[in-house]
């Protein structure tokens, strides 16, 4: 198998320019203009963006949650992560409290081999450290391909750890060669203002906002930076929303620290005004919760100023019924919304068409420092020879419109439906197979693979 790109706008994080991409079997084996070479497929990508597929590293695909599990499987959700241009994501494989790191992996491949559709990897939210789970860090790193590890500092009695398990998992990761990263916001506080607000009867979706304000994320997001620079650890912060807790990374480069930084595409996009809404807050009831307009402005001036290094989604989908479970009580509403199909229609959309960010940013944040960040570059997140042939090719001038009528994603409503885009992604390559054509997907569940990963590389 054979295929050749001719005429297309090649973008990567650095490079813009205009040439032919031959990809041999599932990589690309040469680049240029005019390439003659033999295919036995050819396309022609004139007037289209040529990209590297997209990598959200960060989604929880048929995740246990409060009684239920999010509404996309890794068929659904990969598929329609392809749909929008995202070739690999990265889950979450939470331990449980009382098991083993490899019991939790057994569960998540369980659910993945033979089922994803597109190229995934996995992260391992460690719930309970001790001396046995310490034990398993170097055989995750060295063997399963799988090093970073999450930490919550939220969710106590499920899977919040404390500081003092926190420092010693990173004192073990950095030993290892792997990087830590955290949902950071403080869950005492959170708690303690979930119970204020039920015991005086405010049981709405706007209580769920109200129960984590800001300095929750600042307050933690500035220990775990602490934690980090004093056991030396690479330290990666996902789904950063808001100012104090941007403003906690700006302090720590005054002591010539680097942190990692993840934001998902709703709160650039989306604002808490959509919690007045009665019960249709629910809808984006998500841990951290959307911010105000000031935060939007301010991570988009993170990403610019290279605070900011991804924009992945959270993408945790349930159903409208799933999220009834909290009619009278919003700390019983399933967190998550979905997003895995939107991320880069929406980015480019709201991000380079308005002049926020430039489109070699684009790619960076949506694909390639992902891939460094995380271990599988150059393999994944850029068009280079020898990298995997995850391709998309974008028209960056079709107008169309979000709508749960329309998305590939296992959910019954749309986070953003009837939002007018413009930029559609028209075709995706994974690894030289053409997966997504004419708004079809032409690969079977099954086709993604495992993408076991190396250390995180600290240029990024």
């Amino acid at each position: 198998m054979s295929t050749l790109i001719k005429n297309g706008r090649i973008i990567t994080a650095t490079d813009d320019y205009v040439a032919d991409v031959f990809i041999e079997g599932e990589t690309i084996s040469a680049i240029g203009k005019n390439l003659n070479v033999n295919a036995s497929t050819v396309i022609d990508a004139a007037g289209l963006l040529v990209m590297p597929g997209g990598i959200d590293p960060h989604v929880h695909l048929a995740m246990p949650f409060m009684g239920t599990f999010s509404s996309d499987d890794y068929e659904t959700g990969t598929r329609a992560a392809l749909y929008g241009g995202t070739t690999t994501i990265i889950d979450f494989v939470l331990q449980t409290q009382g098991k083993s790191l490899q019991h939790a992996l057994d569960d998540w491949n369980s659910r993945a081999k033979g089922t994803a559709v597109g190229d995934y990897s996995f992260h391992i939210a460690v719930t309970d450290f001790n001396e046995d789970t310490k034990k398993e860090i170097k055989h995750f790193i060295e063997e399963e391909g799988i090093t970073s590890f999450k930490t919550f500092m939220a969710y106590k009695g499920a899977l919040m750890i404390d500081d003092r398990q926190m420092v010693g998992l990173m004192q073990e990761v950095k030993k290892q060669g792997g990087m830590v990263t955290v949902h950071a916001t403080n869950g005492d506080m959170i708690d303690f203002l979930v119970a204020k607000h039920k015991s005086e009867g405010k049981t709405a979706p706007l209580y769920h906002y109200l129960s984590q304000p800001e300095i929750t994320e600042a307050e933690a997001s500035s220990r775990f930076a602490d934690m980090i620079h004093y056991t030396g650890c690479p330290g990666y912060i996902v789904h950063l929303t808001c100012e104090g807790a941007l403003n906690a990374v700006r302090n720590a480069t005054r002591r010539n620290q680097h942190l990692f930084v993840e934001t998902c595409i709703q709160y650039l996009v989306l604002d808490a005004s959509l919690y007045e809404n009665d019960f249709e807050g629910a809808k984006w009831v998500m841990s951290p919760p959307l911010r105000e307009k000031k935060d939007q402005t301010t991570l988009w001036a993170g990403i610019n100023q290279g605070l900011v290094n991804v924009v992945a989604t959270d993408h945790c989908p349930f159903m409208w019924e799933q999220k009834l479970m909290g009619k009278d009580d919003f700390s019983k509403i399933p967190n998550g919304h979905p997003a895995i199909e939107n991320r880069m229609e929406l980015l480019f959309s709201e991000g380079v068409n308005k002049g926020k960010i430039s489109l070699n940013k684009y790619v960076e944040v949506a694909s390639t420092n992902a891939a460094k960040i995380f271990g599988m570059f150059p393999r994944k997140g850029t068009i280079a020879v020898g990298s995997d042939a995850d391709i998309v090719l974008f028209d960056p001038n079709e107008k169309h419109t979000l709508s749960a009528s329309k998305h590939h994603m296992n959910v019954d409503y749309s986070g953003y439906e009837g939002w007018e885009l413009t930029g559609k992604v028209k075709s995706v390559l994974l690894r030289g197979t053409v997966a997504i054509d004419d708004n079809k997907c032409l690969v079977d569940k099954g086709y993604g693979q495992f993408v076991k990963r190396k250390g995180p590389n600290s240029k990024a």
